[in-house]
């Protein structure tokens, strides 16, 4: 198969040949030797380099979407990705993830670029008593009464994002990123793979409908797999999803061509077979049996951390799952709220449109049902969504969470560009794609640097945000917890 690499270096070997042929027959055209020569040499550098995807990816081509960088204010206009609240996603925001994954200034002249007058701008108030910003960043601690393990987590992790969704080398460093900061990374509901693992960073196992990885020949949720998984060390908290916010109540399938001998491992399905992920899940149907299969959960892993993540939909059903809470007495040690408006490789469009609460909506709801119902104070809240900036955090625990977890800025300091090429496996910067050649580009020790420095400036952006408010990071991170756990 051709791929960018090969027909560089078969281009380079022709465009030589026919030079060096040329110059012989005409010596006076010699003197071209040295444009080829410029154009193989960066090329061949490119190949090697450890910096950038798409350079090593795209040999000498790819750097000219570098070059168009230089003069981005004057040529780039915003890329807008339109989600259920009508607030851009822009390319500034990108630029940002960008500069704290690769370490180097984020600091920007002349002032704010946003229009205060816009409808929806947003900000803190700064207080004349503000504090000096602590040295160590705030951590919440996750588990109830029934934890035997509780777990003292980061203000921002990675959210759930599964092998196959994206490569090897992705998930190598996302884990490596999240073993540097100490933070943890959601395998997504994809299995527990051997690259969530190898790293050694702390794991947040998703459990979908699916079962992967904990499943029997019959699909359904094997309790002897998931003890022996969850019992190990890394596996820090079990999260199991009702439903995702980019297509709620909205199954899949994984193609049989796309299952893989190591995909099929993972998740414990056959080879040459469509694998089904289900809308809903088979190992429970009412709020009553959810909470005593969270219960058995717990009981499983031996007193770990265990929730749910949802997508807030039909009110009455979080209420009854509230009830079932009373009534059992059974309660998670964490909810994760996803938004509607949540991003995914590949959905319909109109789930990804318009099915599903936002996140600021949904995450506000929950926490007033929890307060109405006496649990906010048993339950920690993960706010799982558009979270890229200190600011982000500093809102999302303002309005009901308690800590962050996110998915796309996380993406964005492994290098992703949003070619939106995640559902075609040609992904140019190797980060969504199963290609080998691509994958290739992404080196996992570079990445994991820049995934760990993202998390460490942007919490600390938080951190500074709080602390010029006049709110100590350390003794208030949100309604009724604490951020120093």
């Amino acid at each position: 198969m051709l791929t960018p690499r090969k027909i560089f270096l078969g281009g380079s070997v022709a465009a030589a040949g026919a030079v060096l042929g040329v110059s012989r027959l005409v010596p006076e055209l010699s003197w071209a030797f040295v444009p080829v020569g410029v154009v193989i040499a960066l090329g061949v550098y490119d190949l090697f380099q450890e910096k950038h995807a798409i350079r090593r990816n795209f040999p000498f081509v790819g750097r000219f979407r570098y070059w168009l960088e230089i003069i981005r204010p004057e040529v780039h206009q915003y890329f807008v990705e339109s989600n259920a609240s009508g607030r851009p996603f822009s390319r500034e925001l990108r630029s940002l993830v960008y500069q704290r994954a690769k370490n180097v200034t984020d600091t920007l002249p002349f002032g704010t670029e946003r229009d205060v007058y816009q409808v929806g701008y947003e900000w803190m108030n700064h207080s004349l008593r503000a504090l000096h910003p602590p040295d160590e960043a705030p951590r919440v601690v996750i588990g109830g009464p029934d934890c035997k393990q509780p777990y003292a987590s980061s203000v921002l992790n990675v959210s759930a994002m599964s092998y196959g969704s994206l490569s090897k080398n992705a998930i190598l460093a996302l884990n490596g990123g999240a073993k540097l900061g100490g933070f943890a990374h959601n395998t997504g509901e994809g299995g527990l793979s051997p690259h969530h693992l190898e790293p050694g960073g702390d794991i947040v196992w998703q459990i979908g409908t699916g079962y992967f990885g904990c499943r029997d020949a019959e699909g359904r949720f094997d309790p002897g797999r998931f003890a022996e998984k969850s019992a190990i060390e890394q596996v820090k908290m079990i999260e199991l999803k009702l439903s995702q916010g980019a297509k709620p109540g909205h199954g899949g399938i994984l193609p049989a061509r796309k299952v893989t001998p190591e995909i099929a491992a993972i998740r414990h399905v056959p080879l040459g077979q469509d694998v089904l992920s289900p809308p809903t899940h088979t190992a429970f149907t009412t709020p009553l049996e959810l909470c005593e299969l969270v219960g058995k959960l717990r009981e499983l892993s031996k007193g770990k951390p265990v929730g749910f993540k949802l997508c807030i939909g039909k009110r009455r059903e979080v209420f009854a799952i509230c009830k079932a809470m009373l009534e059992t007495g059974i309660l998670p040690d964490f909810i994760t709220v996803d938004g509607g408006e949540g991003g995914t490789g590949a959905a319909p469009l109109e789930f990804s449109n318009v099915l599903g609460t936002p996140l600021n909506e949904g995450l506000v709801f929950l926490h007033n049902a929890l307060v109405g119902t006496g649990l906010r104070d048993k339950i920690k809240i993960v706010a799982s969504g558009r979270v890229v900036t200190g600011f982000d955090i500093a809102h999302k625990i303002a309005i009901g969470a308690d800590l962050c977890a996110s998915a796309r800025a996380m993406m964005f300091a492994l290098g992703c560009i949003q070619a939106q090429k995640c559902n075609t496996n040609e992904c140019p910067t190797g980060v969504a794609t199963q290609d080998p050649d691509l994958v290739a580009g992404l080196v996992v020790g570079d990445k994991a640097k820049r995934v760990y420095n993202f998390h460490r400036n942007t919490v600390r952006a938080f951190v500074e945000l709080i602390s010029a408010s006049g709110v100590s990071a350390r003794r208030s991170s949100g309604p009724g917890t604490s951020c120093g756990g």
